[in-house]
Parts: structure tokens; C-alpha cells; sequence
């Protein structure tokens, strides 16, 4: 597991940089400021962190329509992406598409969109593109457990695996469609299982630890680059928040606050604050909430 302080200040960083806009994005909701329905990534931001902190400059994020933590952890602009929240011209979608449909090609992340499972085939499709030109970049694909459940996700898994693509699969499971838990909708739970009868190679991992979720995406970009072919990992996560929303929804009846409290307890951002030096995360802090405010600045300038 990785252990060595300069990465573990960028993994908190990240981590911080994610929470915190987001908590500002559900704050500023209910004013109507923000144009779009917004799907917040609180809880789940280890695995987004995990798998974009290897990853190399010239590789792709493809995200789902909660891709707030994707587009930031792989080094989207706040200031566009505020913006796109806002309507406003500045967005990084001209201010047009909202916070399901976020992209910044500039830092190789692709358009975002809010149809379940769509996304995965458009970046297979971008995978064999790479592939066709000779480039050893990758794509790394995120989608939720639902998506696992649509057609396309198998045909993009058969694909990828026979023509040998550089496309590395991220199952975001945050164990509910919506409302509908695992349990209602999976004959088993053995997704790795699955995957694995198309001959890639998966990883499955229980607690959301972003270091390990890390170190397991940087040894399976290793193989992809070799030419080995794709990559899946199962990555089991909670979001704390509603589906689709800056509340909560613990009385709605489909979940309890004592499935949060699980999660909270192993809260990625607190347990790696706690392994730095108080003044110096205090520093990180303090300069993520100057950008931030500086973000926020810019939509509603």
C-alpha cells in the first residue's frame, strides 16, 4: 500500500478539494443559482481520486452524470465547471449542458452524459481509436453498479477484451440504482465473477481505501500499456447524500442513517488528514478554499 507522504498529501488534497465543492455546490442549490440537477459525489470520492491519481496527462477520464469527482480529480477546471453549474457562457460546455454533462477535453476528459451505460461504449470507442494511432495512452471508464446491468456493458467488456483495448473499467458500486438496492436486482454479487468469464482481469475492492484503490489502478495501467489488454475494478462505495440533490434521504425508507454511519466512520478524507503534519494540511485547506471561492466568484461574476 502506498505509504509515502508526498502522495498521500495529493490523494488528501483531491479527497478535500472534492468534498469541499460539492458541500459549496449543496449550499448554494437552493438559491436557484445553480441551473442544473446536480448529483453529488460526497462519500464517493476515493475512487475517482484512486484511479485518476496514476493516471498519466495524456489519458481519459469517461464519467457518468455524477462525474463531479471524476472531471476534478483528473484536473478539470473549477472555474469552467461552476460555471457550466451556473448556465452561464464561461461553462466548460458553453454553459448549455449542466452538471450531468461535463467535459474538458484539454485535460483528456471526455463529455459526460445522463443516460446510464452510455458513456462506457463512447469510450471504448475512444480506447480503439488510441489504439489504431499506436498510442499507449489509456481510458479509464466509470460507471455505477446499474450500469452493469445494461446490454451495452457486456458488449463493451467482449469487445474491449478481444480486440485487446487500453480501457480500464471503474464500477463505482455505491450499492443502489436510484433507490433500488443490490439485493432487489442481482441474482448474485459476484460482479468480478462475471467479468472475469470474458477474460479480464478483476479486482475487487470492499472498503473504499483511496490508497489501495490506487495502487491497484496503477499496477493494472501497467499491464493495459503492455499491451495486455483491459482492466476491471469493483470499487464498493456509499453516497451519502440523495440520488439526485444537495439533502439527504435517510427517511424515504429504502436505506437507514445506520448504513451511513459505516461509511462515515471509515471517511477517506478524515483518515488521511489525520496522517499529516496538522500545519501543513491546514495550509492545503486554506488554499483549496481560496480556489474554491475564487471558482465560485467566477460563475456568478
Amino acid at each position: 500500500m502506498t505509504t509515502d507522504i508526498t502522495t498521500r498529501t495529493r490523494l488528501y488534497r483531491s479527497l478535500r478539494l472534492i468534498r469541499r465543492l460539492e458541500e459549496e455546490v449543496a449550499r448554494i442549490y437552493p438559491s436557484d443559482k445553480i441551473k442544473s440537477p446536480v448529483h453529488l459525489s460526497i462519500g464517493q470520492e476515493a475512487v475517482a481520486v484512486g484511479v485518476c491519481d496514476p493516471m498519466r496527462g495524456d489519458d481519459v477520464v469517461s464519467g457518468t452524470y455524477r462525474s463531479h469527482a471524476s472531471y476534478i480529480a483528473k484536473g478539470g477546471d473549477l472555474k469552467g465547471m461552476m460555471a457550466e453549474l451556473y448556465g452561464k457562457a464561461t461553462g466548460c460546455a458553453g454553459g448549455k449542458a449542466g452538471s450531468m454533462h461535463l467535459i474538458d477535453m484539454g485535460n483528456n476528459i471526455m463529455g459526460s452524459s445522463a443516460v446510464v451505460g452510455t458513456t462506457v461504449p463512447i469510450a471504448l470507442g475512444y480506447a480503439f481509436a488510441m489504439k489504431q494511432r499506436g498510442q499507449d495512452s489509456v481510458v479509464a471508464a466509470f460507471f455505477g453498479d446499474g450500469a452493469t446491468e445494461e446490454g451495452v456493458f457486456h458488449e463493451s467488456l467482449n469487445f474491449a477484451a478481444l480486440k485487446k483495448l487500453p480501457v480500464l473499467f471503474v464500477c463505482e458500486n455505491n450499492q443502489f440504482a436510484i433507490h433500488q438496492p443490490l439485493s432487489k436486482r442481482w441474482a448474485t454479487d459476484r460482479l468480478c465473477e462475471r467479468v472475469e468469464t470474458y477474460g479480464i482481469p478483476a479486482h475487487h475492492i470492499a472498503d473504499s481505501n483511496v490508497e489501495t484503490i490506487r495502487d491497484t489502478t496503477a499496477a493494472a495501467i501497467e499491464g493495459i500499456r503492455a499491451g495486455k489488454g483491459p482492466a476491471f475494478i469493483e470499487c464498493v462505495t456509499y453516497r451519502w447524500r440523495e440520488h439526485v440533490g444537495p439533502g439527504e434521504d435517510y427517511d424515504d425508507g429504502y436505506r437507514t442513517r445506520a448504513d451511513l454511519d459505516v461509511w462515515r466512520d471509515k471517511d477517506e478524507v478524515v483518515r488521511l488528514a489525520a496522517t499529516l503534519d496538522p500545519a501543513a494540511r491546514q495550509t492545503i485547506d486554506d488554499a483549496i478554499e481560496a480556489e474554491i471561492a475564487e471558482a465560485i466568484a467566477f460563475a456568478e461574476d
